[in-house]
């Protein structure tokens, strides 16, 4: 057995696959969406193989709350990207649709790790070269 995608729930596939093609160069594969307003499902294959991403659409979605808070929509889980430059990376995070998170950790150095958000409010952290 092996992982061979990932698939993230969102409001809006659309702005999921335009933000994970623009930051790490994932292209469509495939998808299945049942038209306005638009729900299904978005597939997205790397060029260098690995392991795929997808995005379901559901009208229900309640984004994860950051840091996390009793009686709110945990998150369920994060991806841990490595990157050389962290201040470099977040604004490219910025300019492809996410954010970055409003709560850092404070036992961390900027240069080492940086929490953001993609467009659906999935944290993901960025990792330094320290990290």
């Amino acid at each position: 057995m092996r992982i061979a995608g990932i698939c993230l729930d969102c409001a809006d596939a659309e702005a999921m696959k335009t933000f994970y093609e623009s930051l790490f160069g994932y292209v469509e594969t495939w998808r299945d969406v049942d038209g306005p307003p638009q729900t299904g499902w978005i597939g997205l294959e790397h060029p260098d193989g690995g392991v795929n991403i997808s995005f379901q659409e559901e009208p229900w979605y309640e984004p994860p709350t950051w840091p996390e808070e009793p009686e709110r929509q945990a998150k369920m889980m994060h991806f841990e990207v490595a990157v050389d430059d962290v201040e470099a990376a977040a604004a490219a995070v910025v300019a492809a649709g996410g954010r970055v998170a409003p709560h850092q950790p404070p036992d961390r150095a900027d240069d080492d790790l940086c929490i953001v958000l993609d467009p659906a409010g999935h944290p993901f952290c960025l990792c330094g070269p320290g990290n």
